[in-house]
């Protein structure tokens, strides 16, 4: 998706500084920028980048999903649906039980 997004933007420029240069400026800009796209190297370069990306970014998930687990994000729905963590189950309801707040008993 980014390389799209880059091509394009090189598209755009392509075409702003070959409008300033004249059409057949415009043309040899734009037949540089296929070749450069369409060339073979670059391509399973993207690819291996690409899968590099795809892997670290799994590895991180998870990385992340294993240490955030154990707390009280962890616990959450946000953390459930994002790194997969243990379902959400809120606490049961106070059962007449008094709440120590800064060591002060409240009711």
């Amino acid at each position: 998706m980014r390389a799209k997004w880059v091509f394009l933007a090189g598209l755009g420029v392509g075409y702003v500084l070959g409008s300033r240069a004249g059409r057949e400026r415009y043309e040899q800009i734009v037949a540089a920028a296929r070749r450069v796209k369409d060339n073979p190297t670059l391509q399973e370069a993207a690819g291996v980048v690409q899968a590099q990306a795809g892997r670290l970014a799994t590895t991180g998930k998870d990385a992340l999903g294993d240490r955030i687990a154990d707390t009280k994000l962890g616990q959450t729905r946000i953390a459930e649906r994002l790194f997969g963590t243990a379902p959400y189950e809120p606490e049961p309801a106070d059962q007449g039980h008094h709440h120590r707040r800064n060591g002060v008993s409240h009711s």
